[in-house]
């Protein structure tokens, strides 16, 4: 018995990434992805939950942070992470010439009072 492995459906056309520049507010539940972890690893894999976050939310490889999301992760110290963060993440076209991705997800920091409860939410540019 041979298995073969079919490719992709004949009638479907593949979705394409490029047309899909795309900016949603998320919350992170920071805590229950560094519960359990020694004070001294807290922010560190804070962030890298972070960009483990946007890469799977916008199917992208290239993650990048702005410098004031790693300032407000690491405001309280290193054991310190905020339990909840709302980011914003933007997926956009990279524009150099030798990149190996097509699409970068950008993520930044929304300043809310409580992220506590709130819904993903689609952002107009």
């Amino acid at each position: 018995m041979s298995s073969k492995r079919t490719s992709k459906p004949a009638g479907k056309a593949t979705r394409s990434a490029i047309s899909d520049v795309v900016a949603r507010e998320y919350t992170i539940h920071l805590h229950k992805r560094i519960f359990g972890m020694q004070f001294k690893k807290r922010a560190p894999k804070a962030i890298k939950e972070i960009r483990k976050f946007a890469e799977k939310a916008m199917g992208t490889r290239d993650v990048r942070l702005d410098p004031q999301l790693n300032k407000k992760v690491w405001e309280q110290g290193i054991k310190g992470v905020p339990y909840r963060l709302r980011v914003r993440i933007s997926r956009k076209r990279n524009d150099e010439e030798d990149a190996k991705e097509k699409l970068y997800s950008y993520v930044q920091a929304v300043n809310v009072k409580n992220p506590k409860g709130l819904q993903t939410v689609v952002v107009e540019d």
